[in-house]
């Protein structure tokens, strides 16, 4: 079993992040939600990554950031004004950010507090608080919102960050003087090497003073500079997985709905299957159409090209929350679809082509019936 290493160093300036996603909509009107938020004279801007080229990364659309009254919790005993902002995505997906700010707390404290608001932010009474946030958001910008939702889904993630120590370690000084399974495992008691080893997989460090480190659904980052780069990269993830779930469920239920349509229309009479068979084309043609357009602003919503430590932390990213398996599957069901789509035109010509033969017999009776009534 690994000894872990003592937790007496102490962060001077840093924050826990806790983030809550939601879909609310097919897709949302950034331009419209600035306009109609600003009505409230409330903070609301377009965000960018601070501290990376504009030329290696950027948003493929920009989200909206708005900023909300901040919250009260009591964390430990302890009342604390949280600040509260929310990010909207162009996809449909709205990102609450719940940031507790931390000064001159020892290590063991820190890693307390951040498995304490980890309970307390996913306990009952904040699923209910989180829905009232929801609610009053969606009625502000109801007019920007496209084709509104009433999904349940939701994506939830806590983010750790130190900007400076009391003796500013170097990232491999750090991991030795502390141990940051506790804080990414939210486990008091002593897991096993093999344990530890893959929660502490997914390590990154650009200069000699950062560390980042990724789980599922926790991360820590140690960033001296206090860019939220990272971060923003993070919570990109987290939506785009959101979203990508959303229409992985829709396509789901969709498919079991199709066969039933399907095998419907193949039992119409003949006069009126072309006509049936056709209309379920046009139907699973224009799901194909949306759903593929959304997967596709989905997949662009963050551009990676010139910045290679970012582009590891979010490639990372996407593979730990399962982004692209989710994807997959979402692709593969639309292949199906598709194929339906397909042999569904295809049926619907044969009908076409049968309906001709059968009027055209049909015709030729009545011709030699005519005939023989006159002779």
């Amino acid at each position: 079993m690994t000894t872990q290493p003592p937790g007496g160093i102490e962060v001077r300036a840093g924050a826990i992040i806790a983030f809550r996603l939601f879909d609310i909509a097919y897709a949302i009107d950034l331009t419209r939600a600035e306009t109609l938020w600003a009505r409230q004279s409330r903070g609301v801007s377009r965000s960018r990554l601070s501290a990376t080229r504009p030329k290696a990364v950027a948003f493929g659309v920009p989200p909206v950031v708005i900023s909300l009254d901040p919250v009260s919790i009591v964390l430990n005993g302890q009342a604390i004004q949280a600040d509260l902002t929310a990010r909207l995505y162009d996809f449909g997906v709205i990102s609450f950010a719940v940031r507790i700010g931390v000064t001159d707390l020892p290590w063991a404290e820190f890693a307390a507090m951040m498995n304490a608001a980890d309970t307390l932010l996913g306990s009952a009474a904040w699923a209910v608080r989180w829905l009232d946030l929801l609610t009053r958001v969606r009625t502000v910008l109801a007019e920007a919102l496209e084709r509104p939702g009433a999904s349940t889904l939701e994506e939830d993630y806590l983010v750790g960050v130190v900007n400076e120590f009391a003796d500013k370690p170097s990232a491999v000084q750090l991991q030795q003087k502390i141990d940051l399974v506790p804080l990414l495992s939210g486990e008091s008691r002593l897991l096993s090497d093999g344990a530890r080893a893959d929660i502490l997989r997914q390590r990154f460090s650009y200069y000699t003073d950062d560390l980042v480190v990724l789980t599922w659904d926790r991360a820590f980052i140690y960033e001296p500079r206090g860019d939220s780069d990272v971060m923003d990269v993070i919570e990109v993830a987290n939506a785009q997985l959101l979203e990508l779930r959303y229409y992985d469920e829709l396509l789901d239920a969709e498919l079991p709905r199709m066969y039933d349509m399907v095998e419907t229309a193949r039992r119409t009479r003949i006069l009126f299957a072309a006509r049936r068979f056709a209309n379920l084309a046009r139907r699973f043609y224009t799901l194909v159409a949306e759903v593929t357009e959304l997967t596709e602003k989905v997949d662009n919503a963050l551009q990676v090209t010139e910045d290679v430590y970012l582009a590891r932390i979010y490639s990372s990213a996407l593979e730990l929350f399962r982004v692209r398996r989710v994807s997959a599957a979402v692709e593969r069901k639309l292949a199906i679809i598709r194929d339906t789509y397909t042999a569904l035109y295809d049926e619907a010509s044969s009908r076409r082509a049968e309906l001709m033969e059968f009027l055209i017999v049909v015709l030729i009776v009545v011709e030699v019936v005519l005939s023989l009534v006159r002779h």
